[in-house]
C-alpha cells in the first residue's frame, strides 16, 4: 500500500539523514520511478522534505527535523524486538524487522538486534513433530484485520455440521488450540478452529463492538469454561513439596485450604468428574491421600484393583 511507502519513506530519512530516490526504491522493492513519485508526494502533502541536487545529494527532512512516527524509546525497541523475534522465521516478519531496525535511531539499533535474536520458542514437546498452524487461521486473520464477515461450516460436539455467518473479532492460540472470538445473530461466540471444516471469507464488512477488547473478552471465555470444568472438587493431603506440582496438575483448579497437624497442605482440586480426579492423582500413589469425596475414593479404589488384577502375576 502506499500508506505504507509514504511511512516507511519518512522512517528512512528519519534515521539515515538523507536518501536517494535509487536507495529508498532498493529498500521498499519497488521502481525508481515509484519511490521518486512518492518523495514528491510527502513534499505536495506538506511534508518538510526537499530534494538537493548534485554529487552527494537526495532528499531530507527540511533543517534536519525529525519525524518521530514510532514514539519507540530505547526499552520499547528492545521490548518490540524480544516479541517479534521469535516469529521471525516467516519472510513477511523477517523484512517488517529488517526495515524496522534500519529505520531505528542508531543508539538503539544494537539493543534491538540483540534482541530479536535472544529468544526462540520451539512449540514442540520432547519427542513430537514440529506443530504446524493450521491454514484457516492465516485465512481467518485476513478476515479479521480487513473486517469481512465469514461463512463457516462448523462441526458440533454432536458432530452434527452448521452453516453460520459470523464477524471474527478475533483469534486466540491457548496450549496449541487455535480459538475464533466472533459475533453472531445470537451474540458472543468461541469456535475452535479445528472444528470449522469451512471458511469463506465474504465482501460484507462488519465493524468490531464498541470498546471491545480480544484479551479482556477471552478472560472472560477462559473464567466461563473453568466454571463449567469444575463441577467435583476433592480434599486431598499432600507434602508441602509436591504442592506446586498439583498446582501445575490442576491449573487454577487448586487451592490450599489449610496445614493438618503432621504438616501435610490441604488441599481443594477441581475437575469435570470424579474419574478425571482420579486418574490424576492414581500415578502418585500413597503420595496423596484423598480425604473426600468418597466418589473420587472409590474411582481410585477401583483403578487399584484392576492395576493388581492385571499384574498380581
Amino acid at each position: 500500500m502506499r500508506a505504507d511507502r509514504l511511512v516507511a519513506a519518512l522512517l528512512l530519512m528519519q534515521a539515515r539523514g538523507r536518501v536517494t530516490a535509487a536507495e529508498l526504491a532498493a529498500e521498499l522493492e519497488v521502481s525508481v520511478a515509484t519511490a521518486r513519485r512518492d518523495l514528491e508526494a510527502l513534499s505536495a502533502a506538506g511534508v518538510p522534505v526537499y530534494p538537493q541536487a548534485g554529487r552527494g545529494g537526495g532528499w531530507s527532512l527540511l533543517g534536519g527535523a525529525r519525524t518521530d512516527l514510532s514514539g519507540l524509546t530505547a526499552n520499547e525497541a528492545q521490548a518490540l524486538f524480544l516479541l517479534a523475534g521469535p516469529a521471525a522465521a516467516a519472510p513477511e516478519v523477517k523484512s517488517a524487522l529488517r526495515k524496522l531496525l534500519r529505520a531505528l535511531p542508531s543508539t538503539f539499533r544494537a539493543g534491538a538486534e540483540a534482541a530479536a535474536g535472544a529468544v526462540v520458542v520451539d512449540p514442540a514437546g520432547w519427542g513430537e513433530h514440529d506443530r504446524d498452524r493450521p491454514e484457516l487461521v492465516s485465512v481467518l486473520q485476513r478476515a479479521t484485520v480487513r473486517r469481512r464477515k465469514v461463512s463457516l461450516v462448523y462441526e458440533g460436539r454432536s458432530r452434527e455440521r452448521t452453516r453460520r455467518l459470523v464477524d471474527p473479532w478475533g483469534l486466540v492460540d491457548k496450549d496449541d488450540v487455535w480459538y475464533l472470538v466472533a459475533g453472531t445473530d445470537r451474540g458472543q461466540r468461541t469456535f475452535r478452529v479445528d472444528r470449522i471444516a469451512e471458511a469463506a471469507v465474504t465482501e460484507v464488512p462488519f465493524e468490531r463492538p464498541e470498546g471491545f477488547e480480544l484479551s479482556r473478552a477471552w478472560g472472560e471465555v477462559v473464567e466461563e469454561m473453568e466454571r463449567r470444568r469444575s463441577f467435583v472438587s476433592a480434599t486431598v493431603l499432600v507434602a508441602e513439596r509436591y504442592v506446586p506440582v498439583l498446582r501445575a496438575r490442576f491449573g487454577r483448579n487448586t487451592e490450599v485450604v489449610g496445614t493438618d497437624a503432621d504438616g501435610r497442605v490441604r488441599l481443594r482440586v477441581a475437575a469435570p468428574m470424579a474419574l478425571t480426579i482420579a486418574e490424576q492423582l492414581a500415578g502418585w500413589g500413597s503420595t496423596v491421600e484423598v480425604v473426600e469425596p468418597e466418589e473420587v475414593r472409590a474411582e481410585l479404589a477401583r483403578i487399584g484393583s484392576e492395576l493388581v488384577a492385571r499384574y498380581r502375576a
